[in-house]
């Protein structure tokens, strides 16, 4: 398989996988909400911290953009769910478990993803900032904590729409533009 081949089922796996991410999500989240009664689409704002988009960002910065912001759900989330399990008790394990359990196990397979898919496209080590101290604070009561996991939620449902839009971009970027392996190639 060549150079460019490779990538583009990497992006189209990808994208699958965002897809799949996304509806679990908006799963996950309807499930949540009607147990604790939260009222839909509702947020204090974001919680992840990463430049804002632009138009002036090329496919690369966009990549390294959503990467950066997966790498801060996956953290929050895996806190959330330490944090719910010894607040709340994780002995029982239900659909909201299982789903739960579903969602951090597909995001961190688009997180890989991304991963690949930056080190592909300049071969360096990727450097990703650590979550800003604004939220590193523990809720303090039962319903901060409640709906502190409500927002982490809403933020990977996010962020997982955020990555099917660059992935596609990425799809068609790299559809139009052969791969630096590929030239490399035809000049020998």
């Amino acid at each position: 398989m060549r150079g460019s081949d490779l990538r583009m089922t990497t992006v189209a796996r990808a994208a699958a996988i965002a897809a799949q991410l996304q509806e679990e999500c908006s799963i996950l989240i309807e499930h949540y909400r009607k147990k604790e009664n939260f009222p839909p689409d509702v947020s204090d704002g974001p919680l992840v911290s990463v430049p804002p988009p632009s138009s002036q960002l090329d496919t690369r910065d966009k990549l390294w953009r959503l990467h950066s912001a997966l790498e801060q759900c996956h953290s929050l989330l895996e806190r959330a769910i330490a944090k719910e399990e010894e607040e709340l008790g994780g002995e029982e394990k239900g659909e909201y478990e299982n789903r739960r359990k579903t969602v951090k196990e597909r995001l961190l397979f688009l997180l890989n993803h991304t991963r690949e898919l930056l080190r592909a496209a300049d071969g360096s080590s990727i450097f990703t900032p650590s979550l800003d101290g604004s939220e590193l604070d523990d809720p303090a009561t039962l319903f901060q904590l409640k709906w502190w996991v409500y927002r982490i939620f809403m933020e990977v449902k996010y962020w997982s729409q955020t990555a099917i839009a660059v992935l596609q971009e990425l799809q068609s970027d790299t559809a139009k533009t052969p791969s630096k392996l590929s030239k490399r190639s035809a000049r020998r």
